[in-house]
C-alpha cells in the first residue's frame, strides 16, 4: 500500500466519528463491541463495521477473554494506533501511522530477550 492510499484510508476513517469514538475509548483499556456500542451510542453493525475497518489497517487488534461465569468468551478490542503525521518535503507527502506494539508480541520479545 502507498503512503498515498495509506493517509486516504487512515483519514477517511478519522473523518468518523465512531472511529474516533472506538480509538479513543480502546486506547485506555480494552473494550468488547458493546461496551464500545454504548460508549458511542450507535447501533451494533456500525460498530462491527468501524471495528473490522480499524482492524484491517491495524489500528486496534482484538484478543480473547475467557468468561469463567458463563462459559463463554468476549472479543476484546485495543488501540494500537499511537500517531498519525502527514509530512509534505519536496512536493510529496509521507505519511507515517505510528503503532504501539500488540501485547503479544511485546510478551514474545520479552521471552526471547532473557
Amino acid at each position: 500500500m502507498t503512503d498515498e492510499e495509506v493517509l486516504e484510508d487512515v483519514a477517511s476513517l478519522l473523518e468518523d466519528d465512531c472511529a474516533r469514538g472506538i480509538l479513543a475509548a480502546t486506547s485506555t483499556r480494552p473494550m468488547t463491541a458493546k461496551e464500545l456500542q454504548e460508549q458511542c451510542s450507535v447501533s451494533g453493525p456500525t460498530i462491527y463495521r468501524r471495528i473490522e475497518d480499524l482492524t484491517e489497517l491495524d489500528l486496534i487488534e482484538a484478543s480473547t477473554r475467557p468468561d469463567t461465569d458463563g462459559g463463554h468468551h468476549e472479543q476484546m478490542y485495543v488501540a494500537t494506533l499511537s500517531e498519525v503525521s502527514v509530512r509534505l518535503q519536496d512536493g510529496s507527502y509521507e505519511v507515517t501511522v505510528d503503532r504501539r506494539e500488540p501485547i503479544a508480541d511485546r510478551f514474545t520479545r520479552l521471552v526471547e530477550e532473557m
